[in-house]
């Protein structure tokens, strides 16, 4: 390799330290590489869910780019230090600052699908340009056989993929956040790969290549300082646009991002878990009075509790003198934190959560029911809608079998299954699924103006000598309801034609491998004005 006026490159270090230090810089850089593609699957499942929809978006395309990257970068291995500086540069901003970009354009512009695609294309297509650059610097420090270099090379590319694979849930999100974390990323990512050039390769570059990289890593750093020192801000604005009422409260836990809202006046307080709405205090006690009281139409001295970590479901349970444990099983601990400390829930649900014969359980329902033993009078399923394989997991024949197995003899189960008017393939998917678990259901359904026509199933096992499925109806020591009666109850059995299951057609149950639920789009003619 050879200087600016075509001297031998002069290395500061010997050949072989400068083969080490730049394989050091490709180690890094691919960790901050990988980052950055975790990074966009990571916020993409944050915000619309479907990981695996957004998983494959960003990896195929991600991919393709790099293809494309490779064979541009063919035009610019004759000054293979300057390009690769700039390379890194432009890297380090697109992915540094994708996070952000995003966040704007899905909380500003709902054009997120598109600005992933795009944003996506371009971090592939700057990874795909370095391996070219970097084969012919370490080939110009050092001839050696074409297949050592490439070993080499992508040895060390494929271990600092290892290590960023392990530091983004291990280390980053934890530490720093989704945000700040790819801020970080990308500008170590600047200074690590653009250092390789401005030290080790500065006789190789005119003293005006020198300048303009040295400038353009400054810029470059100084750029995502700012960002991050205007994250915060920028965060809590963008978020607020997503949502019509002033945010009280916002924190993202280990599982999901936690919102609660209230009007000014202090009339709605609304929680929201990754953006999808949880309840509104207008008119959650009819989702609430639907999905508890038939169930308890029977015994009800032990009540499991699936999901509800908002304590709405657990305080209309405590209605009842005669129940005498409830058991609540939410994964999330900072909601039900929430419940218990923030003064406009723990009132609405009238600190159910803190009620000496309610025990609050922190884990995966799954797995909680594969080791839990005991069995309840009667169960209830509030669980987060299945829009993603983590939570369709929770509405498949195999959890459904764990929960009949739960089930003492002569109990039901309560299950909230979503819309059968805007979603009705997956609320039919949902009660497919509980009776391939063989369980007996009644479907039913309800008007929460917050969420429209809502479903919901009520299941005994099969084999009850119940007919079809358990009879809908209220207890007959029923508390004074506000939404709830015997004809609420009679109305709700009743399906609109071109809602009933007939109507909707083919639908399958889901399982663990094929959960075939979040496959099933809402209908966009309901939703049209909603």
């Amino acid at each position: 390799m050879t200087g600016p006026s075509g001297s031998p490159l002069r290395l500061p270090v010997p050949p072989r330290a400068a083969r080490f230090l730049v394989l050091l810089a490709v180690f890094i850089c691919a960790a901050c590489g990988l980052v950055y593609e975790l990074a966009l699957v990571a916020l993409g499942s944050y915000l619309l869910g479907d990981t695996i929809t957004q998983a494959s978006i960003v990896l195929s395309v991600m991919v393709f780019a790099m293809g494309v990257g490779s064979l541009a970068s063919k035009g610019l291995t004759a000054r293979p230090a300057f390009w690769f500086a700039v390379i890194e540069g432009a890297l380090s901003l697109v992915g540094g600052l994708s996070v952000l970009a995003l966040y704007a354009a899905y909380a500003y512009l709902s054009l997120y699908q598109p600005a992933l695609v795009l944003c996506a294309f371009a971090v592939g297509a700057l990874i795909g340009a370095e391996i070219p650059l970097l084969m012919e610097l370490i080939q110009r420090i050092r001839r050696q056989d074409a297949a050592d270099a490439v070993a080499d090379l992508f040895a060390a590319d494929y271990v600092g993929g290892l290590i960023g694979g392990l530091a983004f849930p291990f280390l980053l999100l934890p530490v720093f956040g989704l945000v700040e974390g790819a801020l970080i990323v990308g500008a170590v990512n600047a200074v690590v790969g653009m250092w390789v050039v401005l030290w080790l390769f500065r006789s190789s570059l005119r003293r005006r290549s020198r300048v303009l990289t040295t400038s353009a890593m400054v810029l470059v750093v100084a750029v995502l300082a700012a960002a991050f020192a205007y994250s915060g801000r920028f965060e809590v604005t963008a978020r607020q646009a997503l949502y019509r009422a002033p945010i009280v409260h916002a924190e993202r836990s280990d599982y999901q991002e936690i919102v609660v809202t209230r009007t000014s006046d202090g009339r709605d307080t609304r929680l929201f878990l990754n953006g999808d709405l949880q309840f509104s205090s207008l008119d959650e006690y009819r989702y609430h009075e639907s999905l508890v009281h038939p169930v308890l139409d029977g015994a009800r001295g032990s009540v499991l509790v699936l999901g509800g970590g908002d304590g709405l479901a657990v305080r209309e349970i405590l209605r009842y003198p005669d129940v005498e444990s409830v058991t609540l099983v939410d994964l999330d601990p900072a909601v039900t934190r929430l419940a218990r400390t923030d003064p406009e829930i723990s009132e609405l649900n009238g600190d159910s959560l803190d009620d000496p014969r309610v025990e609050v359980v922190n884990t995966d329902a799954f797995n909680w029911l594969r080791e839990n033993g005991e069995r309840y009078d009667a169960i209830i399923a509030d669980m987060p809608d299945p829009d993603d394989v983590g939570t369709a997991k929770l509405y498949s024949v195999e959890f459904y079998g764990l929960v009949r197995n739960a089930l003492a003899d002569g109990g039901r189960f309560a299950v909230q299954a979503g819309s059968p008017f805007f979603a009705p393939k997956a609320y039919w998917g949902i009660g497919a699924s509980l009776e391939e678990a063989g369980w007996a259901t009644t479907p039913y359904h309800v008007d929460v103006p917050s969420f429209g026509d809502w479903g919901y199933f009520l299941a005994a096992p099969e084999g009850g000598g119940e007919g079809d499925g358990p009879p809908l109806g209220l207890p007959s020591d029923a508390p004074d309801l506000r939404f709830l009666s015997g004809s609420v109850l009679q109305a709700a059995e009743v399906f609109p034609e071109d809602r009933s299951l007939e109507a909707t057609g083919d639908v399958r149950p889901s399982t663990l491998l094929d959960p075939s639920v979040i496959g099933y789009e809402q209908d966009p003619e309901a939703w049209a004005g909603y």
